[in-house]
């Protein structure tokens, strides 16, 4: 399929235009950076503790904090995720929980100050929380109380063991899956294959179903999280240089430096919308920015592909008019290419929750900045250096 046939547009006639809405969208960028103190990192570079909590009832944000202030050098931060019908809650503290960063040891002192405050009247030391249970402890409670009574069936151990396991992993995968994360009662397990009666009655002897559940829990020290930003800063810094290289040496130095120049704009244009709307820059942000380096640098080089070839065939032209005609030639290829792109990363922005909308954010953002950058910033800055080569050469000739 073949569209945009003959496009004679002057894009660089238009690249004060361009400029202006760089510049616009750096300032704006720059004022949400200095309004909102920086950006916002997330806990893989400040180091601290994130946890997703999810409860049955509306929880009451304030004894929520109350019942965490203690666990952490600042007033945790408390926010509601996903629908208002899930009763779902993220928690951000500086500080780790448990000894040494360990995290089974942190979820249960997390466990233990939520149920003084959401559970008070659970039965101590007798019952266990089944949404707060895993695997082996409902395996081991399963293989002691034999509520299918399977022994007396002269089944094997092996038979036993095996029948039990995979009974609890259906119940848990109903818990999390059918469930989110949390029942209200155990008479709900019911619904999964497999459960009896009996087995309910069982569960109720050593379970019970509390009112919260931990769905997520991270911890990251302030030391791996000032590395990992500095390996980061790596990262990126190394990319451009590569690219520089690379670019320099296939086609020539002033193309490498227009498409670093274009990268390092859409990067700042990315990152400034991240400022201004104080959304999370987490490890898989970071992936979304080295993917959007690279997007960018593709659809640059396509443009400067194009521009090589012409420049070999139209000897007497000026830059100016090869560089419109490279672009126009190219146009339908790269229109294709970013709108498939671009729906694509959309609709994942759009349905893929909250744990890839930062990622989806910037890739979306960067598609539509990388596209425009090749053609805004990147060309123009090739056509100054030729026509600066050019008034140097005429000055020397006079």
């Amino acid at each position: 399929m073949e569209i945009l046939k003959d496009v004679s547009i002057d894009w660089l006639s238009k690249k004060w235009w361009f400029f202006s809405f760089s510049l616009l969208m750096i300032v704006l960028g720059t004022a949400g950076y200095v309004m909102n103190s920086g950006l916002k990192y997330g806990i893989d570079f400040t180091g601290g503790t994130l946890v997703q909590l999810k409860f049955k009832e509306v929880p009451d944000m304030n004894m929520l904090r109350e019942s965490l202030k203690s666990e952490a050098a600042t007033p945790p931060l408390i926010q509601r995720y996903g629908r208002a019908s899930e009763n779902s809650v993220q928690v951000r503290m500086q500080t780790g929980l448990g000894s040494g960063g360990d995290l089974e040891s942190g979820r249960r002192e997390l466990r233990a100050a939520l149920r003084k405050t959401f559970d008070p009247d659970h039965v101590k030391g007798e019952k266990a929380d089944f949404n707060n249970t895993g695997l082996s402890a409902i395996t081991d409670h399963l293989l002691q109380s034999d509520p299918d009574n399977l022994r007396t069936q002269e089944k094997t151990t092996q038979q036993v063991d095996s029948y039990y396991r995979e009974l609890a992993q259906k119940m848990l995968d109903y818990r999390d899956e059918e469930k989110r994360g949390l029942v209200e009662s155990l008479e709900e397990l019911k619904e999964a294959a497999g459960v009896s009666d009996d087995v309910i009655s069982s569960l109720g002897k050593d379970f019970y179903a509390g009112p919260f559940t931990i769905k997520g829990y991270e911890s990251v020290g302030a030391v791996v999280g000032s590395d990992l930003r500095r390996r980061t800063q790596w990262a990126v810094g190394l990319s451009f240089l590569g690219m520089l290289v690379y670019v320099g040496f296939r086609f020539k130095f002033i193309f490498g430096v227009a498409s670093v120049i274009a990268v390092i704009h859409d990067l700042a244009i990315t990152v400034g919308l991240f400022a201004l709307t104080q959304k999370e820059i987490s490890l898989t942000v970071i992936a979304a920015f080295l993917t959007l380096v690279g997007y960018s640098m593709n659809d640059t080089i396509v443009v400067f592909d194009r521009v090589r070839e012409n420049l070999r065939i139209m000897r007497k032209e000026s830059p100016s008019r090869i560089l419109n005609l490279s672009i126009n030639q190219t146009l339908a290829r790269t229109i294709m290419t970013s709108g498939t792109t671009f729906l694509s990363v959309c609709a994942l922005f759009i349905f893929g929750g909250d744990v890839l909308n930062g990622f989806s954010f910037a890739l979306t953002v960067g598609i539509i900045i990388g596209t425009y950058s090749s053609i805004g910033m990147a060309a123009p800055v090739v056509e100054w250096w030729y026509r600066f080569g050019e008034q140097k050469s005429k000055r020397k000739a006079a």
